[in-house]
């Protein structure tokens, strides 16, 4: 029955996301971005970092579609491969905060005793600009990929634990929960079995819009120089290098620009599909 019963609610969601066109869309942008940097090794047209000199700043042409950059790596080459990095700085610190988020949030909304000591922790951290705040954990542990996906992390966090608390706060309060409790459900169970199900819908519609906030994050680490570091074709790191010649070469720097700007609008446009087919008023 309960199988069942999910089966249904996410054929409503996925039925009411489908009227949103701008949505599916995205869906599609971002399936197709996933599909690139999984299968990049393999689709490449050129080695991204082979070195040519002699077809160094080549525009755009049918042999190479971006053109060349400094060194005559093929831009398009490196754009495609550049969405690996893209992709494992958003979603991948995107999910880890969101992973610890909801722990700590639950943790709080759960522990009284807790919740006090958590929530000025929280708002220490959001005190901090997330730039600033990546920028010294960075130089603090060091500029690797480790590093620097701990950073984005835990500037994300706080984000995801507020939003966890008041959902547990909220739902803890509905009186199935106090008819569970009633009837002997222990705390685990409770949290595990209805809380946080019923706190699915705000936590993921974050997530997408985090993702955002930590691609745009990383590429800014990158682009002055604390981030992912060359050779490796992170956009942020194109586009920073690239804008020493955007008076004769403008395609170095625009467009992994472009490639950035889409894949950010794309999940945000998805998010706000979210948001509207999770919304439990536009329920019939």
């Amino acid at each position: 029955m309960a199988k069942r019963r999910k089966n249904t609610l996410t054929k409503q969601i996925w039925h009411r996301l489908k009227k949103d066109d701008l949505a599916v869309i995205s869906l599609l942008v971002l399936a197709v971005i996933f599909a690139i940097a999984l299968l990049a090794p393999w689709i490449l047209p050129y080695n991204y970092a082979k070195q040519d000199l002699s077809q160094a700043l080549q525009p755009p042409s049918f042999k190479h579609l971006f053109g060349t950059d400094n060194f005559g790596r093929d831009l398009f080459s490196r754009v495609l491969y550049g969405s690996r990095y893209t992709l494992l700085i958003g979603f991948g610190c995107g999910t880890a905060a969101m992973l610890i988020g909801i722990i700590v949030g639950v943790l709080a909304g759960t522990n009284k005793k807790l919740d006090m000591f958590i929530m000025r922790v929280i708002d220490i951290i959001m005190g901090i600009p997330s730039f600033t705040l990546a920028l010294c954990l960075v130089v603090a542990l060091g500029k690797n990929a480790l590093s620097i996906m701990i950073a984005l992390a835990v500037t994300t966090i706080p984000t995801f634990a507020r939003i966890v608390r008041v959902q547990v706060l909220t739902v803890a309060e509905q009186e199935y929960i106090e008819a569970a409790v009633s009837v002997g459900a222990n705390k685990p169970w409770v949290i595990l079995k209805h809380i946080l199900p019923n706190s699915f819908a705000p936590i993921i519609i974050q997530f997408t819009y985090q993702v955002v906030s930590v691609i745009m994050l990383g590429a800014s680490l990158s682009f002055i120089g604390m981030g992912i570091q060359a050779p490796k074709p992170e956009w942020g790191l194109m586009i920073s290098q690239g804008r020493a010649y955007l008076r004769d070469n403008w395609y170095l720097a625009i467009i992994p620009g472009i490639a950035l700007i889409v894949i950010t609008y794309a999940l945000n446009l998805l998010g706000d599909g979210l948001r509207d087919a999770l919304d439990p008023r536009l329920k019939q």
